[in-house]
């Protein structure tokens, strides 16, 4: 049996409810919100893979994390993404960009690349995301563009990396839901 299968970092328990809280703000918006446990930076995305295949994720991530240190990140704002796309797909915290997350995804997809799991490698300076919300574009339409609500948040909400999860996403009624397989702990 395959599973559905991601390289993530969870967020703190604070940082998620203080970015859940803002499913509040905009009740008007056609959106399915994310549920405050499921909210966290996707690193890779791996696609369904087979119970040996996790394995040898696993002991890649493991090691991959034990080459990078632990880092802080800062996400300073809550927008529409992705940019410039409308309708929007989503509303989403961006963080600044960081060469420690950067180079630690790059390390990532460079070792699944050697089994031939993960994408292609792309930038070292990597911009984080995590969604808040998918918006429901047909409904989005239906609102007139000088009613759509402006969704530009500034925020300043910083935490440190100290680990990233290889996850398995399990889709259903009420939306997927996400655990964690394996938890790679960064040097400190």
């Amino acid at each position: 049996m395959k599973h559905r299968i991601f390289i993530a970092v969870n967020l703190p328990e604070k940082i998620k409810k203080d970015l859940y809280s803002y499913s509040r703000k905009w009740p008007e918006l056609p959106v399915r919100w994310t549920k405050s446990e499921n909210l966290h930076i996707t690193l890779e995305f791996l696609g369904y893979v087979s119970p040996d295949e996790i394995r040898e994720i696993a002991k890649i991530a493991e090691e991959t994390a034990a080459r990078h240190s632990s880092f802080e990140i800062k996400l300073n704002k809550i927008c529409y993404g992705p940019p410039d796309k409308m309708p929007p797909r989503m509303i989403w915290a961006e963080g600044e960009k960081s060469k420690e997350l950067g180079a630690l995804k790059e390390d990532l997809q460079q070792s699944l690349s050697n089994v031939r799991l993960g994408s292609e490698s792309g930038e070292r300076v990597f911009k984080p995301h995590i969604t808040l919300g998918r918006v429901r574009a047909w409904d989005f339409r239906k609102i007139e563009p000088e009613e759509r609500p402006e969704v530009d948040e500034d925020i300043s909400l910083n935490f440190n990396i100290e680990s990233v999860e290889v996850m398995e996403s399990k889709l259903g009624r009420g939306g997927p839901e996400y655990f964690v397989l394996e938890s790679c702990r960064l040097q400190n």
